[in-house]
């Protein structure tokens, strides 16, 4: 056979693996080997040395024994209604604010967008420290200002009390991210060409119409990976309920997610020891919940949408 007629093979990059060879060995030593390891952990009981493989024991003790049952199903429905009031509230505050930011009749735009962003950097420990003292009925301001506005007879101290407790922290962590989707569905709002909006204009189509009918089909994939953003980051919120309730989630379990739940039964509190096994149980269902909610996102939503190349 001639040499002229060989086909040859394109070699492959290996200058490829080079350049990502330190972000996959990064994260799999800290991200993948924990995963795993934990996982591998809720498998084995407690006991001294390597402790005996039980397979689904723990499981069905977190799921149905008397002194776990309460605190797990408490622990997710109070993150499924932390995650709802983000979904409600943040995410559709967030889309208002990043149309009303991509208007080029608003003047300092650049002013509200910093302002709206700024909460995001912030520390857990200084947001939560901070709205204790805004909230506290002793030398809190939110009694003053609500009694200025005339809404003093409707402060209370809603951190402390069991039903509203939750919801205020919400409400405090949707303050803190609104930035997040704002400035995700702003990027995505800012790169549909005028043209778009333009032709639509000369046909007669209001404001309203242009974002509804053409802006927001368009940046329905952006507000799809916001919604699965604000699921992940919710289902690992602890911080924040950490720094202003402690890892109790007071008032009496009122405000205890999946975070703190993990947190008290891997190290121990108080009068809880600690329990490694049931600890690593705790996290793998948190990673059941967010693996089922990915899934779902990308084969039930993504799936419906169509991503416009503009």
């Amino acid at each position: 056979m001639d040499k002229r007629t060989k086909t040859h093979r394109k070699k492959f990059p290996f200058y490829i693996i080079v350049f990502i060879a330190p972000a996959v060995i990064i994260y799999t030593v800290f991200m993948v080997y924990p995963l795993i390891n934990s996982l591998k952990l809720s498998f084995y009981s407690k006991v001294a040395g390597n402790g005996a493989f039980v397979g689904l024991e723990n499981y069905i003790q977190l799921l149905n024994d008397p002194n776990w049952k309460p605190r797990f199903w408490g622990a997710m429905k109070n993150n499924f209604i932390f995650f709802a009031i983000h979904m409600i509230v943040q995410n559709p505050l967030g889309l208002a604010l990043a149309a009303l930011i991509s208007m080029k009749s608003i003047k300092g735009r650049d002013f509200y967008r910093v302002i709206y962003f700024m909460p995001t950097i912030l520390s857990f420990v200084v947001v939560g420290f901070v709205w204790q003292l805004i909230l506290s009925p002793l030398w809190g301001i939110g009694q003053g200002i609500m009694g200025f506005l005339h809404l003093g007879e409707y402060f209370k101290p809603w951190l402390g009390l069991e039903g509203s407790s939750l919801i205020a922290l919400s409400l405090i962590s949707v303050w803190q991210f609104i930035g997040i989707p704002m400035m995700l569905i702003y990027a995505s709002l800012i790169g549909i060409p005028d043209e778009l909006i333009e032709a639509a204009t000369i046909d007669g189509a209001s404001a309203w119409k242009v974002f509804w009918r053409i802006k927001f089909p368009i940046i329905l994939p952006t507000i799809g990976m916001v919604g699965i953003l604000t699921f992940v980051g919710n289902f690992n919120a602890f911080d924040l309920i950490y720094t202003t309730q402690g890892a109790l989630a007071g008032p009496n379990f009122s405000s205890d997610l999946m975070g703190t739940l993990f947190y008290r039964t891997f190290f121990g509190q108080q009068l809880q020891v600690g329990n490694p096994t049931m600890g690593a149980t705790v996290a793998g269902m948190m990673f059941l919940t967010i693996l089922i909610g990915v899934l779902l996102y990308l084969f039930v939503w993504q799936r419906r949408v169509t991503t416009y190349d503009l």
